[in-house]
């Protein structure tokens, strides 16, 4: 059996006559949408798979396709002829367009074989004279196909040898998301052997040392693993030592490297190359004179076989030299290792010789982290989601590393300048500053796009959602760094066939007890806004602000609210307790005049004035009517029901309405803990979030307002019999209705898929509000609604939130953590019944 090995992301390309086998190789090998098909795309563009006229279209379409499918890292193979040179030239021309490996797999079965199977078939109209001439052109030799730029090449060449083929798909060298770390992400050493043997003990590692006392191992107790970032060597007192410990740690399992740029110098010095002996190359080739050849040999064949960059962590992590954008992670190809060594640079030289660098890292738009080294930088700072760890040791700054996932930095300085850098290290004044994490770009936000969550794998966004969007969040909400959440949109329970109820608990229940869920808490539904307030320790940098972004309050009024809420949320134990010096609280502001005081006065006093006045005055001209004998009573009577219907619109907004002057009159009712410097807490579940709530009220209960909740147990009936109950009573008193939720907080159905986060259950007085006065009359025509979409766009909303908490907790940057919550802004934008 032949064994053929393919790079699971690269193209393949097949090579044979027609009747040599290669579609049912294909099909045999690899999976249908894998194979791209000359044949099918000439079928695709003229309904005839055998149309020659078609055959430049059909080879457009195919060509535009693959390019496609290798953009988007998708293992590609092409199935045609492609039996001339040139025909080959343009695929191994997209591959090198997309940095991936091409692969040639050469069919070569013998012409009578060939011409076997194309007289079997009916569906070829050519004769066998064609197969005899593309056998002539068929490839013999592997050298020839290599120096036309395939990496593999594998012939083929009878029945039997093609029968027991083998693929076996392997991954790049680059690979290596199979390795979670932790890691210990070192910037460039430069041969300070002494500053490295002081960070790896600050960092917890343990040295090991030969029997002469030279480092040559360190190993974590924690079992981390240290990656260093290429240049290792040159300028430095004992580049040597750097190498002997770095190559001790890696073959030990304690340390991966990738090389710099010096490395890829050092090599060639080494196998005899005329270099120029500058940039420190000179010291460490004096440095290693002084150790055996053996060493030396041992040195250069290491660095040889470092790979330029490493995916690592599952696509999490990405560690080169001079870092790399995002549409370089991953793949193979000369330009993408000499940008992972020496950056992306304009060919020119500034003023000090050293080339021209492009500021790649301030467009960089990935999900990866992306640690490099290579220009040194006086500091340690984000740039996107991104980090420079070259803070210049051998040059008397420090030499720096990162603890991933913690993202905690650490340093230790330089023992003094050992190599006087020809730039100086801090940047000059008149240098245009880096596009930082707070500045943000329209195109990131704008057009179609997705957005990748843990919760649902992708969310997209329509363009006219997102120019929607736009409007709302540039012209009234506050600035993106003080917006890390949106709270999503929630579905009502589905209509309840009970007399004189469109929402019931009933509905909750069963709906809940169909997604496997045991246990709900229902909450109060406040008469208020819906308020997501991030509250800090120190009262500083804070906000409150409402659905879609605005602030509720102006400044000096939102100070002192979020002073208050911080006395009481240190006052209650909780910042102490959860770690943290700020919290987001997922809440409810009151009253509901506070924020909509327009829409009350303008639209429900105004229509409730107007039908009571109507209404009365129709009340007595009916009486009047009434008083000479005409028969009106039917009428007198749907008038006069109608005027109650009126007057109980009238008191349902009223109850939403109360004077507030500064913060008297106001109340804020939290009722989730949505996430602090510790982490979000949509795991833990209610009883855990509204405990901490109630100890917060109990500090302030001036500002601040218990959620009343009660548990039901679905398996049991008298507990679901004493929930509906429970809301009758709320709603008997006029209230708003509930909150129905998982107890356990975030949950998924048998099927893995996201439960709802919550269902409300408005009561019969508040759903005046939303359907009308006399709503009730036409509870059979508003029963036939239709809640898919509204249950979708709230688990979407949902999903989104908790990634951008999620992303606001690990420190990512800002445009990372605002297109989720844009984007739930955006789809607020969907046309959904708003009554819903």
């Amino acid at each position: 059996m032949t064994t053929i090995r393919l790079p699971m992301m690269g193209l393949v390309v097949l090579i044979g006559t027609t009747g040599s086998g290669k579609s049912t190789f294909a099909a045999t090998h690899f999976g249908p949408f894998e194979t791209v098909s000359s044949d099918y795309c000439r079928g695709l563009v003229a309904d005839d798979v055998n149309d020659q006229s078609a055959s430049t279209a059909a080879f457009d379409l195919l060509h535009h396709i693959v390019g496609v499918r290798l953009a988007r890292g998708r293992f590609t193979v092409v199935d045609a002829t492609n039996l001339t040179r040139s025909a080959r030239a343009s695929l191994i021309a997209l591959a090198k367009e997309h940095d991936v490996l091409p692969s040639a797999l050469v069919l070569d079965v013998p012409t009578q074989v060939a011409i076997q199977r194309h007289q079997a078939r009916t569906d070829r109209p050519f004769g066998v004279d064609v197969i005899r001439r593309q056998r002539a052109q068929v490839p013999r030799g592997v050298g020839a196909l290599r120096k036309e730029g395939f990496r593999n090449v594998y012939l083929l060449d009878s029945e039997q040898e093609i029968a027991d083929v083998e693929i076996v798909r392997t991954p790049l060298l680059n690979d290596r998301r199979d390795l979670h770390g932790p890691f210990d992400a070192i910037g460039d050493v430069h041969g300070c052997l002494s500053e490295l043997l002081t960070l790896l003990d600050r960092l917890g590692y343990r040295i090991i040392r030969d029997d002469v006392g030279r480092a040559v191992d360190a190993e974590h107790p924690d079992g981390r693993t240290a990656i260093f970032l290429g240049d290792l060597v040159d300028r430095g007192p004992d580049s040597p030592g750097v190498l002997r410990l770095a190559m001790g740690m890696t073959r030990a399992g304690h340390a991966i490297a990738i090389p710099g740029n010096h490395e890829q110098k050092l090599i060639r010095a080494l196998d005899g190359t005329n270099v120029s002996l500058r940039h420190g190359l000179e010291l460490t080739l004096s440095q290693l004179a002084r150790e055996s050849e053996e060493f030396r040999d041992d040195a250069r064949e290491w660095c040889r076989e470092l790979v330029a960059h490493l995916v690592l962590d599952d696509g999490n992590l990405v560690v080169a030299h001079a870092g790399l954008k995002e549409a370089y992670h991953g793949r193979a190809s000369g330009r993408v290792r000499a940008f992972s060594l020496y950056g992306d640079t304009t060919g020119e030289s500034d003023e000090y010789g050293l080339p021209v660098r492009l500021p790649w890292a301030e467009d960089y738009r990935g999900r990866a982290v992306v640690l490099y080294g290579h220009t040194p930088t006086p500091t340690l700072d984000w740039v996107n989601n991104t980090l420079c760890l070259d803070t210049g040791c051998v040059f008397g700054g420090h030499l720096s590393a990162l603890r991933y996932p913690e993202r905690e930095t650490v340093q230790v300085p330089a023992e003094r300048v050992w190599y006087e850098p020809v730039k100086p290290l801090a940047p000059a004044p008149e240098a245009s500053p880096a596009r930082r994490d707070g500045q943000l770009d329209l195109e990131d936000v704008l057009g179609a796009h997705s957005i990748e969550t843990s919760t649902i794998p992708r969310v997209s966004v329509r363009p006219e959602q997102a120019a929607g969007a736009l409007e709302v969040m540039s012209r009234f909400a506050l600035p993106p760094g003080k917006l890390a959440y949106l709270p999503p949109t929630m579905s009502p329970v589905p209509a309840s066939t009970r007399e004189g109820f469109l929402e019931h608990p009933d509905q909750a229940w069963s709906a809940y007890a169909a997604a496997g869920v045991r246990e709900v808490v229902c909450q109060e539904k406040h008469m208020g806004s819906r308020a997501v307030v991030h509250v800090r320790r120190d009262g500083e940098e804070g906000a409150a602000y409402t659905r879609t972004g605005r602030a509720f309050f102006d400044e000096p009024t939102t100070a002192a609210f979020l002073d208050r809420l911080a006395a009481a949320v240190t006052a209650a134990g909780v910042f102490d307790e959860l770690e943290t010096d700020w919290l987001i609280l997922d809440a409810e502001l009151l009253p509901w005049s506070l924020k909509a005081v327009g829409l009350l006065q303008e639209q429900f006093a105004a229509v409730g004035a107007a039908a009571r006045a109507g209404l009365a005055a129709a009340g007595g001209a009916l009486d009047l009517a009434a008083a000479r004998g005409l028969d009106v009573a039917r009428l007198r009577e749907s008038t006069a029901r109608r005027a109650e219907d009126a007057a109980a619109f009238s008191a349902a907004y009223r109850r939403y309405v109360w004077p507030v002057s500064g913060l008297d009159g106001v109340q804020l009712a939290p009722f989730q803990i949505l996430a602090g410097a510790g982490g979000t807490y949509e795991e833990r579940p209610h009883a855990w979030h509204l405990a901490l709530i109630d100890r917060i009220v109990a500090a302030d209960p001036g500002v601040l307002r218990p959620t009343r909740r009660l548990f039901v147990d679905l398996d049991d009936e008298a507990s679901r019999a004493a929930g509906t109950q429970w809301w009758l009573d709320l709603v008997g008193d006029g209230g708003e209705g509930m909150v129905v939720k998982p107890a356990a907080n975030l949950s998924w159905d048998a099927k893995r898929r996201l439960v709802q986060p919550g269902m409300k259950v408005r009561g019969p007085d508040y759903l005046r509000l939303v359907y009308g006065p006399e709503y009730l009359s036409h509870l059979d025509r508003l029963r036939d609604r239709n809640l898919t979409h509204k249950r979708s766009l709230a688990t979407r909303e949902y999903a989104l939130g908790l990634e951008s908490l999620r992303r606001f907790v690990a420190g990512e940057p800002l445009w990372r953590i605002h297109e989720a919550v844009f984007a739930v802004l955006a789809l607020e934008s969907e046309p959904v019944d708003p009554r819903l």
